[in-house]
């Protein structure tokens, strides 16, 4: 995804950093499982408070639970049981990159979200489409 015009390597990464946060949650997007995929007919998500996770990569790897926060000025989210011990000896949640994540069930309360997934499969469907279409002329 091209923030800027530029294709620079340092004006790119210089837009992410400085990305605002309505723009960020894109960012914030994990793979849905398998699952969920077949059943929704897209491959991600924004990671919503309230979405059962489980942790693909690095030390709590296989532990699933649910998003207890999601950070968007840091871009990381917070898992439910994923978490580590200050200097004080007080458990607090381990930051994870949204990247480390897949979905595995999926907070529906908001309409909104069911209007952006059922628009996104839609998108998807039309795509795959034309390009079943694009293939079959050549």
């Amino acid at each position: 995804m091209k923030w800027t015009p530029s294709s620079q390597p340092r004006k790119q990464r210089n837009a992410l950093f400085n990305a605002p946060l309505h723009k960020r949650q894109k960012l914030v997007t994990a793979p849905l499982s398998p699952e969920l995929r077949r059943q929704y007919g897209i491959r991600n998500l924004p990671v919503r408070v309230g979405d059962e996770v489980i942790i693909t990569r690095g030390n709590f790897k296989g532990h699933k639970g649910k998003v207890v926060k999601v950070d968007l000025r840091r871009l990381r989210v917070y898992v439910e049981g994923a978490t580590i011990t200050n200097a004080r000896g007080e458990p607090r949640y381990y930051p994870i990159h949204p990247s480390n994540l897949m979905i595995v069930s999926l907070n529906l309360d908001d309409d909104r979200r069911k209007a952006m997934i059922e628009r996104r499969r839609r998108a998807r469907e039309v795509q795959k489409l034309l390009q079943e279409a694009a293939a079959g002329s050549t």
